[in-house]
């Protein structure tokens, strides 16, 4: 059973963690992190202020390890129903393992911690749920862009294998020789016009793959992502539009109860 004192402590962390100027001060201290790991590639900084580095850098770690337990005491089931906290406390855990022996390698990915903007900032969280919710409609798209590598990549290998076994060798070089194709990197002279030096009529079969995948299916993506970020928007919207629909609710409640207690006032018999 919960004690009396423990509502309102906890009460008074909630405001505390979710003050916008604690954000604020959590999200300039993520960027000074970002800044100390890339200064700590630098062998010149290192020797000069490598103590200071690091030590800034465990006092950081301190304190989001301080801010997680924080949110953990204000609302424990709150925090695991939130996948973007569930994110921020998989980063600090990763973080706080050793990086020595089995796990020196962890070392690396310390700047991991810069991605907890992601969480922290509304604008890029708004972005990434969009890209997430564009996922199930992208499968589609990606499914009929294997299918036309594959047809492509079959046909090219029979066609110029034997000549230029290097980009159209086997099934796999010719997919890759497509994808730097689709990319229209270098497509034309490095690859495209040398082999039409000895088929001719290679266009015939390079320019409906470009037109099928750079100008149709890389657009399809594009139009998946966009729809998504709108229906992100048109959803946040809604969900203001119901808060706001709430608070006056509720703003109108207090006016009418108001509103009785002065008629019952004025009712009564001096």
């Amino acid at each position: 059973m919960t004690s009396p004192k423990a509502s309102p402590m906890r009460d008074r962390i909630a405001r505390f963690v979710n003050d916008p100027r604690f954000e604020r001060w959590i999200i300039a201290l993520i960027i000074l992190n970002g800044i100390t790991l890339g200064l700590e590639t630098s062998p010149w900084m290192m020797e000069r202020f490598g103590s200071f580095l690091m030590l800034l850098d465990r006092t950081i770690l301190a304190v989001f390890v301080v801010e997680i337990i924080l949110r953990l005491i204000a609302d424990f089931r709150g925090f695991w129903r939130d996948p973007w906290r569930i994110f921020d406390f998989t980063i600090v855990a990763i973080a706080l393992l050793p990086a020595t022996g089995a796990f020196s390698v962890l070392r690396a990915f310390r700047i991991l911690r810069l991605l907890r903007l992601v969480a922290n900032v509304p604008s890029m969280r708004r972005v990434v749920t969009g890209l997430l919710n564009a996922l199930p409609g992208m499968g589609s798209i990606v499914l009929l862009l294997g299918l036309i590598f594959y047809v492509f990549a079959v046909i090219s290998t029979k066609l110029f294998a034997a000549d230029f076994p290097e980009w159209f060798g086997s099934i796999g070089s010719s997919a890759y020789t497509l994808f730097q194709i689709m990319t229209l990197e270098s497509w034309s002279m490095g690859i495209v016009r040398p082999v039409m030096e000895q088929f001719p009529f290679a266009w015939a079969l390079f320019v409906p793959f470009i037109l099928a995948t750079a100008f149709t299916v890389l657009n399809l993506f594009i139009g998946v992502i966009v729809d998504a970020m709108q229906s992100e928007h048109e959803s946040e919207a809604q969900d203001s539009r119901e808060a706001l629909r709430k608070d006056n609710e509720d703003i109108l409640s207090e006016l009418r109860a108001l509103r009785a207690e002065v008629a019952a006032l004025k009712s009564k018999p001096e």
